[in-house]
């Protein structure tokens, strides 16, 4: 299965519209709003405004599985990431991104390796899967590999070419 396939569900309660991902580099990002590692958002909302004219997004996926860092409703992850960040990337649905109810989209992305080799669970917040237009999980960075990194930028700009 692709990860094209996989049913993604809006922050909001609705189907993820097909053109929030369909045809473009996605960086799905676990998030937490009262993470030590938050100020990503940041990073992640610049590399948005740098190459969403190129058939680039970034995905947020929040999740409270680490310590209870992203506790909120809906309505306030929205707000938060809006307000405090100016998020303008989509937002899916708060999902378990381990454990028995690890959402399929993880299931996929999980069975992908980092830089060291090493695939399985997800180590913490922020934790970064580049994926291709056809769905294939490009690369894996982990929660310290900051969105601004040569190294996520490099493979963006290497997908895009």
């Amino acid at each position: 299965m692709s990860l094209l396939n996989v049913p993604l569900t809006a922050l909001d309660g609705s189907p993820l519209p097909d053109d929030a991902t369909d045809g473009k580099v996605v960086l799905v990002v676990n998030v937490a709003s009262r993470c030590g590692l938050t100020p990503q958002y940041t990073g992640l909302e610049a590399l948005q405004q740098r190459y969403a004219d190129q058939g680039f997004t970034v995905l947020g996926a929040p999740c409270n599985q680490f310590m209870g860092q992203e506790p909120g409703s809906a309505e306030e992850i929205q707000t938060f990431c809006s307000t405090t960040y100016g998020v303008s990337f989509p937002l899916i649905e708060k999902l378990d991104v381990n454990g028995d109810d690890r959402h399929p989209l993880y299931q996929q992305l999980t069975e992908t390796a980092d830089a060291e080799g090493a695939a399985g669970d997800v180590q913490w917040n922020f934790e970064k899967f580049l994926v291709a237009p056809g769905g294939e999980v490009l690369a894996r960075f982990r929660p310290t590999v900051v969105p601004e990194d040569d190294a996520i930028t490099g493979a963006i700009e290497a997908a895009l070419a």
